[in-house]
């Protein structure tokens, strides 16, 4: 008898925990536990979801992932943070935590804090994914100044605009680790906060012009 092969990778480990679930939750609430433990972080046991993006992964209303969130809380399943978090408790999550993976609250705060200058602007289309999240707290760990995070974004974010009005046309940006080269650009310009001033006004008037240009595609100026 040959040995059984998985058809694809990225599979979840259902063992006891995943039974014990099974016979403590209803079926709604089971239901959105298994497509949390999919969809986790496998070294973290968590991940970042909007209510608004798990009613549409599981097709039920915001109404009752509420409900089903809120039982999984009650159980003990699994507990929710800042910032749409969601992480699954060791007594239900399969697998080892690395060491440092379970989020201090200071590296929530980081992350999130991350995650809304993230999603503030306006060239930016994403829901802050985990593989996002991730990258966020792999700057926190590294110690990566929230200031010099933002100043990488503001940057970053301005040469798309002047990128996207100067082509005519072209893809907003979907993804935190489009700033990743930024940081250390950051770090050794050593520029003054004079110079952070400008490129703020600077960003906000190119994203206007682009704004323009989306309202009435004829302008070219």
């Amino acid at each position: 008898m040959t040995g059984m092969q998985l058809k694809q990778s990225g599979w979840f480990a259902a063992g006891a925990e995943v039974q014990r679930a099974a016979t403590l939750l209803t079926d709604g609430a089971f239901k959105l536990f298994v497509w949390l433990c999919l969809l986790a972080e496998r070294d973290r046991g968590s991940l970042r979801v909007t209510l608004g993006d798990l009613a549409t992964a599981i097709h039920k209303t915001e109404d009752d992932i509420r409900i089903c969130l809120a039982e999984l809380v009650h159980a003990g399943v699994c507990h929710c943070g800042p910032a749409d978090l969601i992480v699954i408790r060791d007594s239900f999550w399969p697998y080892t935590r690395t060491r440092g993976s379970i989020c201090a609250p200071e590296a929530e705060r980081y992350v999130a804090e991350v995650r809304k200058i993230f999603l503030s602007q306006r060239c930016v289309s994403s829901a802050f994914t985990p593989a996002d999240d991730r990258i966020a707290a792999d700057w926190h760990r590294s110690h990566i100044p929230l200031e010099c995070v933002e100043r990488a974004i503001l940057l970053g974010c301005l040469r798309k605009y002047a990128t996207l009005i100067n082509h005519g046309s072209g893809a907003p940006i979907t993804t935190l680790g489009y700033f990743r080269s930024l940081i250390d650009e950051i770090d050794q310009l050593n520029a003054s906060s004079d110079y952070w001033q400008y490129v703020a006004i600077r960003l906000t008037e190119l994203e206007r012009r682009w704004s323009r240009r989306g309202r009435n595609p004829e302008k070219t100026k």
